[in-house]
């Protein structure tokens, strides 16, 4: 058995290098209900469908304490329902402006066209925000096979469903004969869950948080420490590898092949 296809995730992972679209509307959307988060705070859930990283933050004690202390009552779900009513829009408004490719996509997807691999996506982002960033993305010349969007199933990360719909839309099989692709724990426990090897993304990711230009300000000893701690993040959340971005990805490729071969699964 050989890999059929690969499945990546979006933000951090194929296009906005540091998934920092997402953040300053979280921390702006939550500041317009009186409660301030950080940056760090807000990334903490990240890889979640929207609704549900909302969720997420107003379910940590430490933010709950200052919705209480706002609002005089504890965050219920339809108080998720108001926050993400206001976030969507945010969102969609600010994401076409973290919508550059990061560096090496369009090589490793011409290799992994070259291999005769399908290439499918998943997303934390809804389909009204995917909306605004798909033609941007696609003037970029990244144009994958298939799309699955946060809200278009009942559930989705970290269950495997959204991962299923890539199986059935892209037409391969088994689970093992795919890889996903991914910066975050939710969507590597996605993977993991569908039966999937799984690549975790770091130095481009969400764990690092920083756009290409200021990463490549860090220094070597800088750099490498935050690689370290973004491999350990993706290492205990299960991984089967851990990359600097998907630059790197065709010799991972390769390994999982040999594996394969070798009659091994993930």
């Amino acid at each position: 058995m050989t890999l059929k296809a690969v499945v990546f995730d979006w933000a951090g992972t194929m296009i906005d290098h540091g998934s920092r679209a997402p953040m300053g509307a979280f921390v702006k959307v939550l500041a317009d209900f009186q409660v301030p988060i950080s940056i760090d705070e807000a990334r903490k859930p990240m890889g979640l469908p929207k609704w549900d990283h909302i969720k997420a933050l107003l379910d940590d004690p430490l933010i709950a304490a200052r919705w209480s202390k706002a609002h005089g009552h504890a965050p219920t779900n339809a108080d998720v329902d108001r926050v993400f009513e206001v976030f969507v829009p945010l969102n969609a408004a600010v994401v076409v402006d973290y919508a550059d490719l990061i560096p090496g996509v369009i090589e490793t997807h011409a290799e992994l066209r070259a291999r005769g691999l399908k290439i499918g996506s998943t997303t934390g982002y809804t389909r009204d925000i995917m909306e605004r960033l798909l033609p941007i993305a696609t003037a970029q010349g990244l144009v994958p096979d298939n799309l699955v969007c946060a809200g278009d199933l009942l559930v989705g990360r970290p269950t495997p469903t959204m991962m299923y719909k890539c199986f059935l839309d892209l037409g391969v099989w088994p689970a093992s004969s795919v890889v996903k692709v991914d910066d975050t724990e939710p969507g590597i426990a996605e993977g993991l869950a569908a039966g999937c090897w799984t690549v975790g993304v770091t130095l481009s990711g969400n764990a690092v948080g920083l756009s290409y230009p200021e990463l490549c300000a860090l220094s070597e000893v800088e750099r490498a420490r935050r690689r370290d701690k973004a491999t350990r993040r993706l290492n205990r959340c299960g991984a089967h590898y851990v990359i600097d971005s998907v630059a790197s990805l065709p010799a991972i490729l390769d390994a999982i092949d040999g594996r394969l071969a070798r009659g091994e699964k993930p």
